[in-house]
C-alpha cells in the first residue's frame, strides 16, 4: 500500500528523502484517479526499501498541489533531492512509473 502523505508530513516524507519518491496526486471522485491507483499500490510493494512511493489526496490536502501547479489529476510527480525530476498528468501504464524510478536508482 502507499504511503498517505499529508500536507503536514510532505516536507519530511517527500523533500527530504534520501531515495527517490514518487507521488500521486488523487482524489476519491476521480475515475482515472481510481485506475491508477492499484498501479501505483503495486509500484509501492516492488520499489519497498529502495524508493517512497506515496499518495497526496488533493481533496484535503491542497498545499503542495498548489505548490508543484498540479491542475488535472491524476498527476504522478517524481523527486529526488526535493526536487522534481518528472512529471506525468493522466493515466499512463505501469512502465512509465517503474522507468522514472529506474532511471534514479
Amino acid at each position: 500500500m502507499a504511503l498517505e502523505i499529508t500536507d503536514a508530513t510532505f516536507e519530511e516524507v517527500v523533500l527530504k528523502s534520501d531515495k527517490p519518491v514518487l507521488v500521486d496526486f488523487w482524489a476519491a471522485w476521480c475515475g482515472p484517479c481510481r485506475m491508477v491507483g492499484p498501479v501505483i499500490d503495486q509500484i509501492s510493494e516492488e520499489y519497498q526499501g529502495k524508493a517512497v512511493i506515496g499518495k497526496v489526496d488533493v481533496d484535503a490536502h491542497q498545499e503542495f498541489a498548489a505548490k508543484y501547479g498540479v491542475r488535472n489529476i491524476p498527476t504522478v510527480l517524481v523527486f529526488q533531492n526535493g526536487e522534481v525530476v518528472g512529471r506525468q498528468v493522466g493515466v499512463a501504464p505501469k512502465n512509465t512509473y517503474t522507468e522514472a524510478l529506474d532511471a534514479l536508482l
